[in-house]
Order: C-alpha cells, then structure tokens, then sequence
C-alpha cells in the first residue's frame, strides 16, 4: 500500500497558473476550504486564518476526521483573536493586500467583524469577496443549512435512496460542488477584474447548487410531465446498466448503444440473445428488461470479477469494479496519490502545489513580517494574545 494519508509533507510540481494570486480564507468544515483547496493547487498562495487554538475542525471524529487533511493541504496558516481590535486589524492588513477572500461562516459573521465586502472594498476595491452559504438571497437566506441539510431539501436524498427512504450521497459531493461552484465564480470575477480593475462579491450556495445537481429530474418532469422516480427505482434509459453479482465481488456494466449490445453477445456466447431479432434497438431491450436481465445475471453470477474485467478490459464497454475508498490508495490508476489532488491536466501535467498541512499559527511570523509589520509590533500581538504562533 502507498503511504498512509497523513504523511502529507511531499511535494507536487505542476502547472500553476495562479501563481501571483493571494487569497485570504476564513473558512471552517468542507464547503469553504474546498475553495481554497482548490486555488491553492492551481498555485495561488492561500492564508487561512483560524481562530486561537486553531480551526476546531481539526479535531472533528468519525467521518468528520478526513475533513482538515483533505481539504487544507498547500495553505498557510495564522491564528488571530478576532474579538480582538488587534486581531481584527492584522486581519484587514492582510485583506487590503489580497486578490481574493474566502468565507463560509453564517450570514452576518464577518459582517459585525467590519470585515464585510462594503467594508473590504472600500480600502480593496480589487478584492473578489467569495461567500460560500447556506442559500442565495431569498426567503431562506438566513437559515443555517449543511450538505446534508441541502441533499434533504433540494431533491437530491429522494432521488439516492429508495422510494419512501431518502438518504444522503456517499460524500459531502454538495459541500465540495458548491466550493467549486465558488471556484468559477472567483476565476470568472478575475477576468472581469482584467477589464475593469475591480473585484466584486461572489456568493455560491449549498441549497442552490443540490437543485443544479437534480435539474435533469426537474426536466425530465417538466418534459414528460412524469416525476422521475429515485434512483434505486427508476427505469433505466438502458437495459443493460446495474451492478451485477459475481463469485466473489460485484461489477458494474453498461451496454450503452446497439452495437456494443452486438459485442456484449458475442463476448459472452449470448447467441440466442443476439439471434433475437425483436431486441436489436436499445429501446426494444429496456422493454425487455425482465426476461433479458435473469439470463445475463445468471451468466455473470457464475464468474469470478476478474474473469469478467478481463474480458471487458480494452473493448469499449463501459464496467467498474466495485470499489471503496481505501481501495484508491492501491489504484493503478492513482499510482503517485496519497489523498486526491485537483482532478485535471493542464498542458499535459497535473496541478498541485504543496501538500504540505499547516499547523496552526505555524506561518504567523512569516505572514506579519511580509505585511511589513516590525519585530517589535509582532512581538506585541503575540505577547497580547491577539496572535498565536504554533
């Protein structure tokens, strides 16, 4: 197995065309440091800063313990008091000078911190001010709301679970798309910036983003005027495209056009199937499903997995072995990964600055020296408490 996922002190080198960028995060949980996370792959320098002691997110348990290694890999970090009239001007100091901010605290947080937009515009008129919230404006726009919160509201636990049984996706996937969300609207403000010298508010959102994710289902009610069933339930579009019982361990497969139903045949001696003239169009076998679909899992069922990838290995079938998560720390594909990095190629590289994890307060000096501030004066926040050093 490669390395366990908190050695995180290694390196990437790859296309960084943010390099120049500095972004200024106040962020806690997954939505907002996925932001973050990602800019700083694309080679943006990234301060966050955390509250004394450190962001509390670094201690969550269970299935919040993955939360702070993932998403804040390649930043640096300062700890401020910001209830502090000290703490909160180191934090302006290092707003004034920046290209980007990221928060995802609740509506009016940073607000009755004089750390607003209006407020940091007025001394950053470049500065791009990116929310990442519960809701857009509108009705709901005070609401605390969580990934899950938004999964329940928005459709999206309906449609993964059985009918009558909703239930979240498997990962915080609402969090994470709406910090990507957060990501476009921040680049697409930075070429705006080139035309107008000036920043502006990006504001990306939880419950808005889940009804993106389930617009096909709206569309296909607003088409057929049928409400789309859940996804366990539903009709599929083909008739081969379901997990399938082996010997051992399940496969995925999908027989996505007629002419890979022709190659599915003959790969798997279904002779008789393929002779069968009245199931050559996809649309013939999804009628067909029921008297189609035992045969096939009969067939699959008395197979070993591996038997079954080797013969779809390379044939333009679409299949997937079952995987978990700890599988992909062994996954040929990810041969070089420890923790996922920014899923793109850009110039035939991967993107990723420093996966190094910051400890709290860790890059404090460096951060108020950079800012111009004289040992002495940074000696005296220290001494006040108003900044932490790890």
């Amino acid at each position: 197995m490669t390395a366990a996922p908190e050695d995180t002190g290694s390196q990437q080198i790859g296309p960084t065309p943010l390099a120049g960028i500095k972004v200024i995060e106040f962020t806690h949980m997954v939505m907002g440091p996925t932001v973050g996370h990602i800019l700083a792959g694309l080679g943006a320098e990234v301060i966050r800063i955390e509250p004394l002691g450190g962001d509390r997110t670094r201690r969550l348990l269970g299935s919040g313990a993955g939360y702070f290694p993932m998403y804040n890999r390649g930043k640096r970090s300062i700890c401020l008091d910001l209830k502090s009239a000290e703490g909160k001007a180191v934090a302006r100091d290092l707003c004034a000078s920046a290209d980007v901010l990221v928060e995802n605290f609740r509506p009016g947080a940073l607000d009755r911190l004089g750390l607003s937009f209006d407020d940091l515009a007025a001394i950053n008129p470049r500065l791009i001010y990116c929310s990442e919230k519960g809701f857009l404006p509108g009705p709901y726009e005070d609401r605390t709301a969580l990934d899950e919160v938004a999964q329940m509201m928005g459709g999206l636990a309906y449609m993964t679970g059985p009918p009558g049984r909703p239930l979240r996706a498997g990962s915080s996937v609402v969090d994470v798309t709406g910090g990507m969300f957060g990501v476009i609207g921040i680049l697409a403000a930075l070429e705006e910036r080139h035309r107008t010298g000036k920043g502006q508010k990006v504001v990306a959102s939880l419950f808005e983003t889940t009804v993106y994710l389930v617009g096909q289902h709206m569309a296909q009610f607003a088409v057929t005027g049928k409400a789309a069933a859940p996804m366990p339930a539903r009709i599929s579009a083909w008739a081969i495209y379901d997990v399938f019982e082996t010997k051992d361990e399940p496969v995925f497969i999908g027989v996505v056009s007629d002419s890979l139903w022709e190659k599915f045949c003959a790969l798997f001696q279904l002779d008789d199937l393929w002779a069968d003239e009245a199931i050559r169009t996809n649309n013939e076998r999804v009628l067909a499903r029921d008297r189609i679909l035992p045969q096939i899992r009969a067939l699959l069922a008395s197979m070993t997995r591996a038997e079954i990838v080797a013969k779809l290995e390379g044939t333009g079938l679409p299949f997937a072995p079952i995987g978990r998560p700890e599988d992909m720390f062994d996954d040929p594909q990810l041969a070089s990964t420890r923790l996922p990095t920014i899923p793109l190629e850009m110039g035939g590289k991967r993107p990723g600055g420093s996966v190094a994890l910051p400890q709290p307060g860790a890059d404090a000096h460096a951060i108020l020296q950079e800012l111009g501030y004289p040992a002495q004066r940074i000696d005296e926040l220290i001494g006040q408490g108003a900044v932490e050093t790890a």
